[in-house]
This record gives structure tokens, C-alpha cells and sequence, in this order.
């Protein structure tokens, strides 16, 4: 939909999670409490999606936001957006046991945490990272459960920090508009 005809600005827009190669999300996606993607909690495939553990980033219709294990997600009446994707960086104050400093894994990478206070902090690297080196920055800034969104197609485009990536390709799309 087109933002600026319903009279809005965009001010952040970032990949959302994982999509297929026709753009459709790989896992769980919920759009105005509409599932347009079944949930995957069987994680047995190669690749970051499938790694354990997998994890959920929603939104409830009080636009409380949360980052849940998707084996522990429980899609009630209150969610009224969801993005799965993977791997948990960060679950219950440890970093994901599957990653390590030395990986030689390097994109640019997106993810996703709830700060203390409650709001969800979004983050992109400028330049190629591993998975490891992703979950330790959101780790310091005090994050109990931190997911994954995306790496290698990450965009973000933030205009407020000069930061506008327009090139690349979008499955699951988060943003803001005022």
C-alpha cells in the first residue's frame, strides 16, 4: 500500500525475517491478526532460519512488542503482527550457544530485542558481521531475548540518521510511519 496517498511519512522500514524466493515469508507471518504464513516449528533444515533456536517477533494490538522461542509463541487473540525468523541471538540473558567470535559467516545483519523499558530496538550493521558479533552488541545494551531478522538482503531505510539503503529486495517489511 502506498504510504504517502493515505497521507503518512515513512520513517523506518527494515527486513522483517526470512522470505522464499517468490518474496513470501519463510515462517509465521501475521498481518492485522490475519495468519498470511503458517507457523514452522519443525527446525531441522539447513540454513540461519532453521538454527536453534528459532524465534518470533510480534506485536499485540496495544502495540506492545515482544521477541518469543517459537516453540513457546502462543498466537491469541491479542497479536496482531508477527514475523518469524532465526536464529535467537539471545535467549534468557545468553548468547546463542551455536555461534562463535572467529566465524568467518560475514553479511550485513539486521535483528531485533525489547529493551528494558519494553520498546523493541531494531538494529543493522553498515558492514558485514557474523552472527556472533550481531548477538554481542544487542547483549550489551542489556536484552533478555534478541532475534535475528535478516542478513545478507538487509536494508534499512532511516532517513533521520542518513541511513537509506533503496537497493535490494523485500519479503517482510517493519515500519514506522507517522
Amino acid at each position: 500500500m502506498d504510504i504517502e496517498s493515505r497521507g503518512k511519512t515513512l520513517l523506518f522500514a527494515m527486513n522483517g525475517g526470512m522470505f522464499t524466493k517468490d518474496f513470501t515469508p519463510l515462517g509465521l507471518y501475521i498481518k492485522n491478526e490475519e495468519i498470511l504464513s503458517p507457523i514452522k516449528k519443525a527446525i531441522s533444515r539447513y540454513g540461519n532460519f532453521y538454527m536453534p533456536p528459532n524465534g518470533i517477533f510480534y506485536v499485540d494490538k496495544e502495540g506492545n512488542a515482544d521477541v518469543a522461542i517459537t516453540q513457546n509463541f502462543k498466537n491469541n487473540s491479542t497479536v496482531n503482527y508477527a514475523t518469524q525468523s532465526g536464529p535467537m541471538l539471545v535467549h534468557n540473558d545468553t548468547l546463542n550457544s551455536n555461534f562463535g567470535p572467529q566465524s568467518t559467516s560475514l553479511h550485513v545483519r539486521n535483528g531485533v530485542g525489547i529493551l528494558p523499558n519494553g520498546n523493541a530496538l531494531f538494529a543493522m550493521s553498515k558492514v558485514r558481521v557474523n552472527l556472533y558479533a550481531t548477538a554481542d552488541f544487542f547483549k550489551a545494551r542489556e536484552y533478555k531475548n534478541l532475534l535475528y531478522l535478516d542478513g545478507f538482503v538487509s536494508r534499512t531505510f532511516l532517513p533521520s540518521k542518513i541511513f537509506e539503503q533503496t537497493d535490494g529486495q523485500f519479503g517482510v517489511m517493519i515500519v514506522e510511519v507517522e
